[in-house]
Parts: C-alpha cells; structure tokens; sequence
C-alpha cells in the first residue's frame, strides 16, 4: 500500500509541476471545447476555497486527516486489492495537497471543467484521487453491508 501511495504521490506532484512550468497563472488553455480545459491557480482554502487565506488552519485539519487515515488503514489492515487502492488513493491525494500547502502555502489546481454550462470549481489530481478513493470505499462498505458482512 506504500508503494502505491507513492505512486499517486509522484503523479500528482509531476502534474502541477507541467502546469506551473507550461501554463502562466491564471491563463485557461482549453482542451475540449466548452468542457475541459487547464487552468492555473492556487487555492489557499480547502474544497471551494472555504477557509481561504487561512493556510495554518487548514494545514493542520489536512494534517490532523491524513495520520486518521493512516492509523485507520494500517490499523485495519486493508483485505483486498481495492481497499488498498482505495486508501492509496485518498491518502496519496491528501499527502499531494499537504505537500503543496507546505511549500507553495495553498494547492495547486489545474483542471478547469464545464458542465452544461457551470463552470465546475478547478481541481488537480489529488483532488481526484480522493474522491475516487472515497466513493470506492463507500460502494466496497455498502455492498459488504449488503451481504451482511458488517465488519467494515
């Protein structure tokens, strides 16, 4: 699960460090007509920029999450694939955006999507990786509850 988190780690911090050195800040380069786009900014809040411009707060609440996940899934001990990856996900996005928050004071976002004319918050990779990891572990524990296995 290490190894895997690295991985989501690396990829992460490569991607904004394409975009801080391909696209000027702020400047939208679009990808798909009125849908995807890369747009570079940094975002000092968490998700929608809530708690913006208060880098310590939310440096220390990212922190505070990331050793709650790493004592939950090490604790646990994840009993397949895709528990392992599922955490991989969301600890190496929490890592990717901590790393930002430490050396650029705010996250790096880049990915700009419009959908049916709303312009989507802009997000990056990590952002991603959390979601992903997220939903996968809600579905595994659902349909582990489903079957009636209730130990997740």
């Amino acid at each position: 699960m290490i190894v895997l988190t690295l991985f989501f780690i690396i990829i992460d911090f490569v991607s904004k460090r394409l975009i801080i050195s391909l696209v000027g800040y702020e400047e939208y380069v679009s990808l798909i007509k009125n849908f995807l786009g890369i747009t570079y900014v940094k975002n000092t809040g968490i998700a929608w920029s809530l708690f913006d411009n208060n880098q310590i707060f939310v440096a220390i609440i990212s922190l505070l999450i990331i050793l709650v996940i790493s004592y939950y899934s090490f604790k646990n001990k994840p009993k397949n694939n895709i528990e392992k990856i599922a955490y991989s996900l969301v600890l190496g996005g929490a890592i990717g955006n901590f790393i930002d928050r430490i050396i650029y004071r705010g996250v790096i976002d880049f990915i700009s999507v419009k959908i049916f004319g709303y312009d989507y918050p802009i997000f990056n990779l990590a952002d991603s990786f959390i979601v992903i990891g997220v939903i996968i572990l809600l579905i595994y524990t659902y349909k582990g509850d489903k079957r009636g296995d209730r130990s997740k």
